[in-house]
């Protein structure tokens, strides 16, 4: 299983159910369960099936799916986040009842290969 490592206050909205977009500068084509890492926290904290991705994304359509991504519209004005504005979709977002710490390799940035007894525990 792979995790996908997300600032707050990304993360929480993901959680919480709030947010199913999470922006990117690139497109994707892993699919399925994921981990959700809280960056610079060394814990999984959650998990949530990632089904898709869209773009790359004009500036009008992120605009227009605000309630997707919950960038403020105040923080797109004249441009995109990305060169490439990609959004990965996500579903079922499951907070953990406890947060499993894992190994963080050095330069990991986006994703992070779980190991396979850390990927028991969160599944």
């Amino acid at each position: 299983m792979r995790g996908l490592l997300i600032r707050s206050p990304w993360i929480e909205k993901i959680l919480t159910g709030r947010k199913s977009w999470e922006i990117r500068g690139s497109n994707t084509n892993i699919r399925g369960r994921i981990g959700l890492i809280r960056s610079g926290s060394g814990l999984i904290v959650g998990t949530c099936d990632l089904v898709g991705a869209e773009g790359p994304l004009s500036l009008a359509e992120l605009r227009r799916n605000v309630s997707k991504h919950k960038i403020p519209l105040s923080e797109l004005q004249g441009r995109l986040p990305y060169k490439k504005t990609f959004a990965w979709v996500l579903r079922d977002a499951k907070p953990l009842r406890k947060p499993v710490p894992y190994k963080h390799p050095p330069g990991a940035i986006i994703w992070v290969k779980l190991a396979e007894s850390v990927s028991r525990r969160i599944k």
